[in-house]
This record gives C-alpha cells, structure tokens and sequence, in this order.
C-alpha cells in the first residue's frame, strides 16, 4: 500500500468512527428529551403518543386522593385539567394550589402516570413554561 492510500484509510476510517460516535450521541440524547406540554395542548391532541413528555400546572384544590403509595390528582392549567396518578414519595413542597410539574406517559384513556413529580420551591417561583401557560390558558 502506497503512502498516499494509508493516508486515505486513515482519515475515511477516523471520519466513519466520529459519524458513528455522533449517532450513538444523538440517539442517547433524543431519547432523554422530555418535552414540555400544558393541559390544554393534551385536550387539543398535541401531547407525543408513547414517549414520556411533562405537564406543568397547578394542583387543583381537593383534587389529592391517596391510596398507599400511589397518590392521583388534577393538574390545571386553569383551562383544562389532566388526571395524573403517580406511585412513590411526593416532594415535600407538594400541595394543592400550587405549581408541580410531572414527567411520565399518557395513557390510552386521558389520564397520566407519572414516573417523576416535581414540586416548586418557594412561594415565588413558577416555571417559565408554566406560567406563561397559566397567562395563556386565562385570556383565552
């Protein structure tokens, strides 16, 4: 093999390696991508079938229902409301009245299980995506 055609291997074979390096990449990074969707956006059918997504509301008052471990309630975005079910330990800061965000799947019924639910942190805070939702959702 003449010089010239190690040189030719050598640089196709580290351009293949870096190709497949990124592919692997983008195939790990597509598949922990959670989108962000509010209730009314799930009422209009916009919400990914079969991939996990999040949902950011309110916690409707007197929505709480817990059997066990498993705790049901209402996310609201003051327009819609979504049934969410999720099994496990709820952040302290959980409450009715206030802002959660949850991570899961929607089920074939219209209702959510949650793999994840986050809670605000303070009084103040409300996630970007949330509030301007809440702000969208009242004047319409």
């Amino acid at each position: 093999m003449k010089p010239r055609q190690k040189r030719i291997a050598i640089i196709v074979g580290g351009l293949a390696s870096l190709g497949i390096a990124a592919a692997l990449a983008l195939n790990a990074l597509d598949s922990n991508i959670a989108l962000y969707i509010t209730p009314t956006e799930i009422a209009a059918g916009k919400a990914p079938q079969g991939k996990a997504f999040r949902i950011g509301g309110m916690v409707k008052e007197g929505s709480i229902k817990r059997q066990e471990l498993t705790v049901n309630f209402v996310l609201t975005d003051t327009a819609k409301d979504i049934a969410v079910s999720y099994t496990g330990i709820l952040p302290d800061l959980f409450k009715e009245g206030k802002g959660a965000v949850v991570q899961g799947k929607l089920n074939p019924d219209g209702s959510f299980t949650a793999s994840e639910v986050l809670a605000k942190h303070d009084e103040n805070y409300m996630p970007p995506e949330a509030k301007a939702a809440i702000d969208q959702a009242q004047k319409k």
